[in-house]
């Protein structure tokens, strides 16, 4: 059984299979009758949707990769999200390697960690995320969290405090708590609850869940929201994965999530999973 499908355009498309829009099933590979550059209309792309559904349904696997080319066929992936199909996207492996996003960022930007103040924006904290913020608080100046969920986070300000020996800030004061803030790293707030707060004018973002989009005329920053990996140690795969897939949705789709931060820190390192690009704003560091 196949726990895992990756759907992609067709090379060599026929005329019958575009007609009748029939769907090839290569192993772990759902081939829909598109080629490379094609936009297809709502209505054909609802046809593919259901039958790629139907496809789902008799192999009882709901996980997915889609290729870059197919990501560009809007109504397509919005109707297989109304199945309730899990399309990878990469944005858990980015909160898993939130540090190293970080890091990189730091090293383009040419700025000490020991120097630098960062604040984090946060409601719901996952496991992973809680490790991340522990490692970050020792590496860091100062760590500042902006939160609705003050109570929450003040037992964690304690825990850390207790256990570390190191002072974190929590605070939500939407006038004064990024107002003066050079490096954001962004969790989960989405766009309409960030541009409430008074945000400085050249502050970086990295936007870890979602795609934010700064209101403010006068913003002058960067919203990152999208980044790129290069992988050391791939597995053998029978298509040119490095063209038609995004290399972090690929790598976190083989990732078990079921995993303890530790065991999937050390798999990282053991691949030599890197970050080599995080973008936004039309820019690229």
């Amino acid at each position: 059984m196949i726990f895992l499908y990756y759907i992609q355009e067709a090379d060599k498309l026929t005329t019958i299979n575009k007609w009748f829009n029939l769907i090839q099933i290569e192993g772990d590979k759902i081939i829909l009758p598109i080629k490379a550059k094609e936009k297809i209309d709502d209505k054909r792309a609802q046809k593919l949707a259901h039958k790629t559904k139907k496809i789902f349904e008799k192999t009882r696997s709901k996980k997915i990769v889609i290729s870059k080319e197919i990501q560009e066929q809007e109504e397509y992936r919005n109707q297989l999200y109304t199945y309730g199909l899990e399309i990878v996207e990469g944005k858990w492996l980015f909160e898993l390697l939130a540090c190293k996003s970080l890091d990189y960022l730091l090293k383009k930007k040419e700025m000490k960690k020991e120097e630098t103040k960062i604040t984090i924006l946060v409601n719901d904290l996952s496991e992973n995320m809680l490790a991340n913020l522990r490692k970050i608080a020792k590496e860091y100046k100062m760590v500042n969290i902006v939160t609705n969920h003050r109570e929450k986070f003040k037992k964690i300000e304690k825990q850390i405090l207790e256990e570390d020996g190191i002072m974190i800030a929590v605070g939500n004061n939407k006038k004064k708590s990024l107002a003066r803030a050079e490096l954001i790293l962004n969790v989960d707030f989405p766009s309409e609850l960030i541009n409430q707060y008074t945000i400085y004018d050249k502050a970086i973002l990295i936007n870890i869940r979602g795609n934010v989009k700064i209101a403010k005329k006068r913003f002058e920053g960067i919203a990152i929201n999208d980044y790129e990996i290069v992988v050391q140690r791939e597995e053998a795969f029978n298509y040119d994965k490095k063209t038609k897939y995004k290399a972090y949705e690929t790598y976190e789709a083989q990732m078990n999530k079921r995993q303890p931060y530790e065991e999937l820190s050390k798999q990282i390192e053991r691949d030599k999973v890197e970050v080599i690009a995080l973008m936004g704003n039309n820019t690229k560091i």
